[in-house]
């Protein structure tokens, strides 16, 4: 963004302001984007940050290094509350999930297994999984809990039983290193992006994995990817050209994908980029939707996290330029707390009313160096 542009940004963001709109924008969740500084900057890594996931329920966050140390910290109070080690090699991803209720935590490393770790029993490993035959570089627990999938530089993508330990299915398709695999909210579909510079959709909801689209588009290889979520509809189907958005029970509409071309694309389930976002000035390492689907949030090599507004053609509103001294390779948000899902109807209604998402304002990055920084309302 120039400085003419950034001027004129500001300018018109203070014309609009009143003290009562900017203190109700405050206060409102789903818009509510990051600032500088960060509450909490948590050092502790004796080598770069690759990854880090937020606990689903709690206020912890588990991050992994280049060499292969996992840290447990809680980031409400700004402290470390465990270093974890059991790989041997770099830790490339993490995740936190698992059957409901026994909330686990995934590993995955260059030393070719993928870990599962016990938080309820001082995260004692309790299943190591193997079967790829090259780095794992992302792992992700499907929504069910039941099921893990993970990507490796193998060229392959693998689902595993969590119970087990098994591997149930193996699936091909990418012919180079694959980078990043993102579950939809439903579980029927993933994701899958790397090397090859190719974006794969999958089904996976029957026995074998089903590759339903390959786009195109990015010049470099890809970093990330990921669903956008049925709140974001409204405001990109605009972008794409639909006349409406839609319907929020799909879960697998949008996608977007950050890669070392400096680009996001912005793609849709008919197979087309309806928009690349342009702005930063190296390669796009994470990607992450505003909870209430307005906003996307990116980071990158060039030390930048930027803030993208669907309902303004995608236009960069923020950007906090030097957020790490050096690359920043990854991104994560809080998961909104779910309440009374399970609710039984009230006399009257239909079956158990909506869920009551509550948006937790707190995002977290990890850099290159060995700094987590966490920004929360």
């Amino acid at each position: 963004m120039d400085l003419e542009s950034r001027v004129a940004t500001l300018q018109s963001e203070l014309d609009s302001a009143t003290p009562s709109s900017l203190s109700k924008r405050s206060q409102d969740p789903t818009s509510w984007l990051p600032s500088k500084p960060s509450r909490y900057t948590l050092e502790s890594h004796q080598f770069e940050i690759s990854c880090i996931a937020f606990h689903p329920l709690y206020s912890t966050i588990a991050s992994g290094d280049q060499g292969s140390a996992i840290k447990i910290w809680d980031w409400e109070l700004g402290e470390l509350e465990r270093t974890i080690k059991g790989h041997t090699k770099a830790i490339t991803g993490i995740d936190f999930g698992g059957p409901k209720g026994h909330i686990l935590l995934a590993s995955c490393s260059s030393d070719l297994t993928i870990k599962l770790w016990d938080p309820a029993d001082a995260y004692k490993n309790i299943r190591t999984l193997s079967g790829h035959d090259h780095t794992v570089s992302a792992v992700r627990f499907m929504p069910s809990g039941n099921l893990l999938v993970s990507a490796s530089r193998d060229t392959t993508l693998r689902m595993w039983d969590v119970t087990t330990g098994y591997c149930v299915k193996t699936i091909r398709g990418h012919l180079e290193w694959v980078r990043d695999v993102c579950p939809s909210p439903d579980g029927s579909s993933i994701l899958s992006t790397g090397d090859d510079r190719t974006l794969r959709l999958w089904n996976v909801s029957g026995s074998v994995a089903e590759n339903k689209l390959t786009l195109f588009g990015h010049e470099n290889f890809i970093e990330c990817c990921v669903f956008a979520p049925p709140s974001s509809y409204q405001y990109l189907a605009t972008l794409a050209g639909l006349q409406k958005p839609p319907l929020l029970t799909s879960t697998s509409e949008f996608m977007a994908t950050g890669s070392r071309d400096k680009t996001i694309k912005l793609w849709d389930t008919r197979g087309s980029c309806f928009k690349t976002l342009i702005g930063h000035d190296n390669w796009v390492r994470s990607l992450v939707f505003h909870p209430g689907g307005k906003y996307l949030i990116s980071v990158a090599d060039d030390k930048a996290l930027r803030c993208w507004d669907l309902s303004q053609d995608g236009k960069c509103v923020k950007e906090l330029s030097s957020v790490h001294d050096h690359f920043i390779s990854c991104l994560a948000w809080a998961p909104s707390i779910v309440k009374d899902k399970d609710k039984p109807p009230a006399n009257g209604e239909a079956g158990g009313g909506a869920p009551d998402v509550q948006i937790r304002c707190v995002i977290a990055t990890g850099s290159v160096d060995m700094a987590l920084k966490i920004f929360a309302r």
